[in-house]
């Protein structure tokens, strides 16, 4: 299933109030009722029992999953009061009011202190909106706050955790090469994605963005790619990260060329 671009739009303006606020109320735990698993903690009132143990099974699917697709298994991140935390509130509109949020968010995330809220079965939160957050979440704390990582890469991350979004994505790219539209690596990391209105650039943004994981994923292993990671954590540029990682490249636009022929074949 192709993923209209409507949605990129979405996750693009999604990202940037993510990138740009904090929680105008405090994480408070008094009031809540208590469900805990290895590496979550969930936090609700009058939400059912089905959601919250849904909750709670899922985010430690995807915890393990992430991890297992980034090649990050090896590092325990969360346990203990380490845990990340999940806030369900009582419905949308009960969201809505305590967390500020626009009507048309199901759920968000504060990456700093691993937290994510949301309500009942808001829409696509299992499916995109959880796997997409924790992606961001995980990432990051490899990382670290201070680094050099660019923008895109941490999307293409975040995107490659939602399996539908790595569909059907090859032939979007042919075409945005064969009408000159398509962005290299370079005119990726210049873009500011939050602020661009065409629907189309941002489409084609995100699909670069993960389609570039997935290749280094794929091609390279995972090992490789933690190396990378780890380079950017010593906060070198992305260049130096990707040569020190990849040998097989000697410089960020002999990447670029072997991404265009790996989207060929």
């Amino acid at each position: 299933m192709r993923v209209k671009p409507a949605q990129y739009l979405f996750i693009a303006i999604f990202s940037l109030l993510i990138f740009n606020t904090t929680n105008l109320f405090a994480f408070d735990e008094k009031g809540w009722d208590v469900e805990k698993s290895t590496h979550f903690i969930v936090y609700y009132k009058k939400a059912q029992e089905k959601f919250v143990t849904q909750t709670l099974d899922k985010a430690e699917e995807y915890y393990k999953s992430i991890a297992d697709n980034l090649g990050f298994s090896r590092y325990e991140f969360w346990t203990w009061d380490k845990r990340a935390r999940i806030y369900i509130y009582d419905d949308a509109q009960d969201y809505q009011e305590k967390t500020g949020k626009p009507a048309w968010s199901g759920g968000h995330a504060y990456y700093h202190e691993k937290v994510i809220e949301t309500y009942p079965w808001a829409g696509g939160f299992f499916d995109s909106l959880l796997p997409h957050e924790l992606g961001h979440i995980i990432f990051r704390e490899f990382i670290g706050t201070q680094n050099n990582a660019p923008v895109w890469l941490d999307e293409g991350v975040a995107m490659y955790q939602e399996k539908n979004r790595r569909k059907d994505i090859k032939p979007t790219l042919l075409q945005a090469i064969e009408e000159k539209k398509f962005m290299s690596l370079e005119k990726l990391s210049q873009l500011n994605i939050g602020f661009v209105e065409d629907k189309s650039v941002v489409e084609l943004y995100y699909n670069e963005s993960v389609n570039v994981v997935e290749y280094l994923i794929s091609r390279f292993g995972k090992d490789n790619f933690v190396k990378l990671c780890k380079a950017l954590k010593e906060r070198k540029n992305f260049e130096q990260a990707v040569t020190e990682a990849y040998r097989v490249f000697k410089n960020l636009e002999d990447l670029n060329k072997n991404w265009l022929k790996y989207i060929k074949e």
